[in-house]
């Protein structure tokens, strides 16, 4: 059986090729996807040829590590039965290609011990589980040590910014400040407030937790910090980061890198949107089908009126 997957040729050079699906082994699962999401960070780097290198890494690439859809095969032994909806983190089911992502594709072989089962009313909104759980990593610490400062300040206002804003008002601290310099982004807050960085004068805050990936801030950040504050570095640096030395040391000031999400932090954040603790609605803002991916992915990284792109695949089925 083939799918139609999104593929990055090189650099800015996109198809939609027909690839050939293996055959089921023992734990594997085939889902047929409706939905997958394009990211704004990783993607984008793939896209543009600015990732920085890393084992897996080249091209030919399918994309995507933001996928739902139904079990449409399943062995009699396995976990989930035929009509299970599922979120699949990505997949590594094409030859010819590197599928270290591999999630934007119209039906997906994988590992039944990497999907999540989730709630079929979800529908499109189930791909933003990725990004909630990198939010929830952020502050868990992914789970090591004592968890982390919930965030007082978080700079940028799109959907991981959102996510971390909701996520500290769920978890009933004080509501944080939201720092955004795009008017088309600075609309859609619940419970808390955004605001542009010119109209904020606080030097005290507890936790900043960056997500623009903008690597000339943190000397900025770290001016706006408490004694002992810590800056959490949730976004995705092409550049390397430096800062100066004097304005932390008398600071104190923590600096802290989160990492990519793990299960349970994906396991935690379905549990939250689950029992309604925790939002998905208004953060997606266009669709598009995969035969206009080029079109969708143009959108995505630069209309800033765009906070999430969705590919439907749904038609395919």
């Amino acid at each position: 059986m083939n799918s139609q997957a999104v593929v990055f040729n090189n650099p800015k050079q996109l198809s939609l090729q027909a690839l050939e699906l293996p055959l089921l082994k023992d734990g594997q699962i085939q889902v047929e996807v409706a939905y997958s999401g394009i990211s704004t960070g990783t993607e984008r780097l793939l896209w543009d040829g600015s990732m920085p290198a890393f084992p897996g890494m080249g091209y030919p690439l399918v994309p995507g590590y933001e996928t739902v859809g139904r079990v449409s095969y399943a062995l009699p032994q396995g976990k989930y039965k035929v009509g299970d909806y599922v979120f699949v983190p990505g997949a590594n089911c094409f030859k010819g290609v590197r599928s270290l992502f591999g999630g934007a594709a119209s039906d997906l072989v994988v590992s039944q011990d990497k999907v999540v089962k989730v709630e079929e009313s979800l529908k499109e909104k189930a791909v933003l589980l990725a990004l909630a759980a990198t939010a929830y990593h952020a502050v868990s610490k992914g789970g090591v040590g004592s968890p982390g400062t919930t965030p007082d300040l978080i700079v940028g206002h799109g959907v991981m910014g959102r996510l971390l804003a909701r996520l500290a008002v769920a978890s009933g601290e004080p509501p944080p400040t939201v720092w955004e310099t795009q008017s088309a982004r600075s609309h859609g807050a619940e419970g808390y407030q955004v605001i542009h960085p010119d109209e904020d004068s606080r030097r005290d805050y507890r936790a900043i937790y960056d997500v623009s990936g903008d690597a000339n801030l943190l000397n900025q950040l770290i001016q706006r910090l408490q004694r002992g504050g810590e800056v959490v570095l949730a976004g995705f640096y092409t550049k390397d980061l430096s800062f100066a030395y004097a304005p932390a040391f008398m600071r104190e000031a923590q600096i802290r890198t989160a990492a990519e999400w793990k299960r349970a932090d994906l396991l935690a954040v379905t549990e939250l949107v689950h029992t309604g603790r925790l939002s998905l609605d208004g953060l997606i803002t266009h669709t598009q089908s995969p035969s206009q991916a080029l079109g969708a992915y143009d959108v995505a990284f630069n209309d800033a009126h765009c906070l999430k792109m969705i590919l439907d695949w749904s038609a395919n089925a």
